[in-house]
């Protein structure tokens, strides 16, 4: 963990060994074999026995390990600020694993750590137990269909994996998106950010002990999910922003409900504040924890509010504004000390922030399509269905056989909630992808953890884990 700022037993796996053939010629146990029942502990010296048959032990946390590992491990690879007797008994110090159970590690993430007493001295985050080969899939499916299976990916932000999806697949087209599809967009995107953010306020007081604050934060995201549902059908994975606009228009009286999110989300903002921000337990937890520089931040690929935390001032709906996003007046805002503490400023500003894009995006709504007129990735309007033979195989043609996208290869990138969301699409002229591939802000922010817990103390672990706001399925993929 890097300097503090101003303001102040592994589980065990049962081996299975294959019988050797004179054993089974013989009906009996080869004796170079161990016992089926024999264990290994995690953290431990694996025996040849399972070195030889498995490379599971690779991801382990061992001793003798090259000093360059040891280095991201300890958090030293930008600044050597790690503070250990190098005289110090090994007896002293254990090993142990913090996850892959959900509750607290946000997700099935599993660290494994090295103490030394209460202090952690290294850390190796060990991902890959939420496994779903999104980015294979994709190669399976139709580029209409794409957004459904990128949208469960990043779960708390599925809008804006729709949205990158949907940016990358255009730029191949060459279409040209209607202006009110870009202002729903934006809309949708931001309430999204909303939403995340305040589920993230609430798991983050929850962890530290502010229970008040599980609730109060979901009252307000339930508001904002019951907005999604009434646009979208569903709260959740909406597959709603799709190649060439969105799904369908907004609904009528929605400027009302967008009107009312924005006076009690407001109110919401407010009274965390009133809970948090001077409340001496949240402050002690928060200030000084789970510090990361801005050096460590550029070197490590860290984005969205863990940079900006740490002084950062880099979003990219101002360097390279996508949708129609730079029509609308909003700041960026950041910290400077990197920590736990700063990292919850940044993110309540933010709520706000996107609560005056919202507002403006509600007071300049353009008339017009809501997708794209080109016939070639959009179907025909419901009604010329129903009178005309040719408009239904058309509307059959797009939605099995999907449409060809011209061949070539693309990189699109997004601010998500939890920062710089990319993805790489190849096209070789077909109707599905040849290859996507997904740079996660989350995947970015895991492999950071050693720099931020390191030297830092046990009961300080999940305060620091939980403001990263990792998603897992968003790092496994």
């Amino acid at each position: 963990m890097s300097e503090t700022p101003d303001h102040t037993t592994g589980p065990v796996q049962t081996s299975i060994t294959e019988l050797s053939e004179d054993a089974l010629v013989s009906g009996g146990v080869d004796e170079e074999q161990p016992d089926l029942h024999d264990v290994w502990i995690s953290g431990t010296e694996e025996p040849a026995w399972i070195t030889d048959a498995t490379d599971e032990g690779a991801q382990e946390i061992l001793s003798d390990l090259s000093d360059s590992a040891l280095a991201v491990q300890r958090g030293t690879v930008i600044s050597d600020d790690y503070v250990i007797d190098d005289t110090a008994d090994e007896e002293e110090r254990q090993i142990i694993n913090l996850g892959p159970q959900h509750p607290s590690t946000h997700g099935v993430l599993r660290l494994q750590l090295e103490l030394e007493g209460e202090t952690i001295r290294r850390v190796k985050p060990i991902i890959g137990y939420l496994h779903t080969g999104m980015e294979k899939t994709a190669e399976s499916l139709t580029f209409l269909q794409g957004a459904t299976n990128v949208t469960r990916m990043d779960y708390l932000a599925p809008f804006h994996n729709e949205l990158c999806y949907s940016l990358a697949v255009e730029q191949l087209l060459g279409v040209e998106i209607p202006p009110r599809a870009q202002a729903i967009r934006v809309l949708m995107s931001e309430l999204n950010r909303i939403s995340s953010h305040l589920l993230w306020l609430a798991t983050q007081g929850m962890d530290i002990g502010a229970i008040s604050m599980m609730l109060y934060g979901w009252r307000e995201r339930e508001a904002v999910l019951s907005f999604f549902e009434q646009v979208t059908g569903l709260r959740m994975n909406h597959d709603y922003i799709r190649p060439g606009g969105v799904a369908a228009d907004l609904p009528d009286g929605w400027e009302e409900e967008v009107a009312d999110l924005l006076v009690a989300i407001p109110e919401g903002v407010d009274e965390y504040e009133e809970i948090l921000n001077e409340n001496p337990i949240f402050i002690d937890r928060t200030q000084g924890v789970g510090v990361i520089t801005r050096e460590e931040c550029l070197a490590f690929g860290v984005s969205g509010p863990i940079a900006r935390a740490s002084g950062v001032d880099w979003d990219l709906r101002k360097a390279f504004p996508y949708s129609g996003i730079d029509r609308y007046t909003f700041e960026v805002p950041t910290g400077t000390h990197g920590d736990v503490w700063d990292r919850y400023l940044v993110r309540m500003e933010e709520i706000r922030q996107s609560l005056g894009i919202v507002s403006q995006v509600l007071e300049s709504m353009p008339p017009g399509d809501y997708r794209t007129e080109d016939r070639k990735v959009t179907p025909p309007p419901r009604q010329r269905i129903n009178e005309s033979m040719e408009a239904l195989i058309h509307h059959f043609k797009v939605f099995t056989e999907g449409f060809k996208v011209p061949e070539g290869e693309v990189w699109q990138s997004v601010e998500s909630p939890r920062g710089e969301l990319g993805m790489y699409l190849v096209s070789k002229g077909e109707a599905k992808p040849w290859r996507l591939h997904v740079r996660a802000p989350s995947f970015a922010a895991v492999q950071a953890l050693p720099m931020m817990l390191t030297d830092s103390l046990v009961a300080d672990m999940i305060a620091t884990l939980a403001s990263t706001d990792p998603v897992l399925g968003d790092v496994d993929r």
